[in-house]
This record gives structure tokens, sequence and C-alpha cells, in this order.
């Protein structure tokens, strides 16, 4: 059953409105695609429907790990409202695989983000964050087959952008190889506010190689 089918006609009132941000209205029009491994949607988060779950989510340990945000709902809250309420930089979604929400995304520009201090930016990078919610979800390739189609959409919405890029923790194996999968290379190594990251890249011009 989809469970979205009722809200898709109207832009919630806390959403972001695409028409006109820094990313140039990219979820706005993208409608379900098809993956290897089922059909896929990015869905704004709208807080009044989602935060139970992502909440749980961010309380999951294998998540709280890398994310650092478990704890009392409102703090998740507090992080999804700072981008719901900010300038489009940065938009937090919901993937739904087969009707089902199933994975969190951030979606963001990577050379306005604090990211670009650190590492040789282009104009119009964009950066991905994934998590898989379920357990199940995990270790069995939806990882790389979700993070190649978004990085595809990312690619074809944004002509002015040359690279995808993220900076999963250096230890965080299962989400280095998911990456890799997905098409990205690893560019190297950065030392982050609270946290030794791989930077890892996908290219526009590699796109048809890795």
């Amino acid at each position: 059953m989809d469970l979205f089918t009722d809200d898709r006609a109207e832009l919630p009132d806390d959403t972001v409105d695409f028409t006109d941000d820094l990313l140039d209205g990219l979820h706005a029009s993208w409608e379900p695609v098809r993956t290897p491994v089922g059909s896929f949607q990015l869905l704004p988060v709208r807080l009044d429907r989602d935060l139970p779950l992502v909440h749980a989510w961010m309380n999951d340990p294998a998540v709280a790990e890398f994310w650092e945000l478990a704890g009392p709902r409102h703090r998740t809250a507090d992080h999804l409202r700072a981008q719901l309420d900010g300038d489009g930089r940065s938009v937090p979604c919901l993937g739904v695989l087969d009707g089902t929400p199933m994975s969190y995304w951030e979606i963001y520009r990577a050379d306005l983000d604090p990211l670009a201090l650190h590492y040789p930016v282009l104009p119009h990078d964009t950066g991905l964050h994934l998590l898989l919610g379920a357990a199940g979800d995990r270790g069995r390739g939806l990882g790389s087959a979700l993070l190649r189609a978004v990085a595809d959409l990312v690619l074809d919405r944004r002509p002015a952008c040359a690279r995808v890029v993220a900076e999963p923790d250096h230890r965080n194996t299962p989400s280095l190889a998911a990456f890799l999968g997905a098409g990205f290379r690893y560019a190297a190594e950065v030392d982050l506010p609270g946290k030794r990251a791989a930077l890892m890249i996908r290219d526009r011009v590699l796109r048809d190689v890795l």
C-alpha cells in the first residue's frame, strides 16, 4: 500500500517550496523511478507525518553511532526543522521504495556547506547523506542501487553540477562499500569537526564508466 498517495497533490505547510531554490527545484518534479530494487521516490519530509519514523531510525544504535542524533524526539525535530526552515541549501527527504518509507536522505549544496572548507570544492557540488532505516534493508545492495538512482537524479536535473559528493565516516565500511558500488570513487580522507571522513565523489564525466 502506498502510504503517500493522498499527500502528493499539495505541498504541506512545513516542507520547502522547491520552485526557485538553491537546488534548482530538484525534487519538485521527480516522479517514482524504476531501479533494480523496485520503484523509488524521494518525498520531502513533513514533520507531522514523518517525525516519529525518522526519530525511531535515529535511535537505532547502528545509525546513532554515525549520525549522533539519538535522544528525545525534539532533537530529531530540531535537526529537521533547521533544514525545513532554512534557505533550501539542504533538503531532508524520505526514500519510499515500492510504497514503503525505508530511508532518510539529505541532499545539500556541498559548495555552500562547511564541508567546502575541507576539500577542493567546485561550484554547485551537491552532497548526499543517507541512512537505511530497517536493519533488514542493510547489507543487501539496496544502498548502492538507491545512491546511484539519486546521484543520477542530481546529475540529470542540475546541469551546472559536475560532481555529487559524500563524506561518510571513514570507519563506516558498509557505507563506503555502498558508495563505491554506486559509482562513487574514494577521493581522500578529510578531517571534519567530529569525525574523519572519506570523501566520496561521483563525477559527471565518469558517470557511464563507474
